[in-house]
């Protein structure tokens, strides 16, 4: 299973997170000199009964919402995180968008720094915020409230997690593999590293792969999930691909891993049914110039609608991509 974090800057994401899983998430020196989450961090949280899931760390500031996007793309949870002093703020209503968008299967509210208020206040802010997210597509649990500096609540938390990954649908392993990658390095005696979520399908070691839309090929040598050396991936579960062949300076966030052979093609033009936020200023019309977020990409594109889609609706559109990128029907 794979959870992400969502919510308004400062309202304890990171710290959330290192005290559900005992590891930090901030790695860059930015981040902890600026005190901020500013890129995507993974780590694996222990389950129990040998099941792990992974967490994605996102950022929370409204500069960097297009890398939040990014981290919360194949979520089966979200963990909602709101600071009980502060209740529902702008990023807390924009990351609720983008789960809302994405189709994320399901939530849980968490409200976090409650030992800086009553239990009084604690109620009305638990309340205010299972009405808010009553009428959410995204299936919400009720709230639940959390301090990291207590302890208070974050068992109880962990149990939740559990309970959900346990009811959880297993993905399609038979599928085509597919895999958008969130980042690429290099490291000494395994070569090019990349990582991601495996949205479909399996790879393993000796496996053929290509990095779509550029083509490049290798040979994958090494298979890691959660930590852990493996023959073959799981879909569904974070997964590091060590394979020779690749360049990493020529590897970006938003290329995707596939077999080499499949019939998978990156494409200019994609169509797709358009939903236009009630908060939007205007309605999209044709030529309208969008960003589109697909997987892990990023794309310019220009939309080609017979009618203006307004604020609050939705309706039919063409968007004519400024580059490739690798699409299939439902995603």
């Amino acid at each position: 299973m794979i959870l992400g974090t969502a919510g308004h800057i400062d309202h304890g994401k990171s710290a959330l997170v290192t005290a559900l899983t005992g590891r930090a998430t901030d790695r860059l020196a930015e981040e902890r000199r600026r005190g901020i989450t500013i890129d995507l961090s993974f780590v694996p949280l222990d389950l129990g009964r040998g099941g792990t899931a992974g967490v994605v760390d996102v950022p929370g500031h409204e500069d960097f919402v297009r890398t939040m996007v990014a981290g919360a793309s194949g979520l089966d949870l979200a963990l909602l995180v709101i600071a009980a002093d502060e209740g529902f703020m702008p990023q807390t209503d924009e990351h609720l968008a983008v789960l809302e968008y994405l189709r994320v299967p399901a939530g849980i509210p968490v409200i976090t720094k409650a030992d800086l208020v009553d239990e009084e206040w604690l109620e009305l802010v638990s309340l205010e915020i299972a009405e808010r997210l009553a009428a959410s597509p995204v299936p919400f649990d009720p709230p639940i409230a959390v301090s990291v500096v207590t302890g208070a609540g974050i068992d109880a938390l962990r149990l939740r997690i559990a309970e959900r990954a346990a009811a959880l649908a297993p993905r399609a392993s038979a599928d085509l593999f597919r895999l958008p990658v969130d980042r690429a390095f290099s490291l000494p005696g395994v070569g090019t590293v990349v990582t991601g979520t495996a949205w479909s399908g399996r790879v393993g070691v000796g496996d053929e792969v290509a990095l779509l839309p550029g083509g490049q090929r290798g040979r994958v040598r090494s298979v890691e999930s959660f930590g852990q050396a493996v023959e073959r991936s799981s879909a569904g579960a974070r997964v590091a691909i060590g394979a020779a062949g690749f360049k990493r300076d020529e590897i970006r966030r938003g290329d995707t891993l596939v077999h080499a052979g499949q019939p998978w093609a990156p494409w200019s033009t994609l169509d797709v049914k358009v939903a236009l936020h009630r908060s939007a200023t205007r309605p999209i019309t044709s030529g309208t110039r969008v960003r589109l977020h697909l997987g892990t990409d990023e794309i310019m594109a220009r939309v080609a609608t017979a009618g203006p889609i307004r604020p609050g609706f939705d309706g039919l559109a063409r968007l004519r991509l400024e580059r490739p990128a690798l699409a299939r029907a439902g995603d």
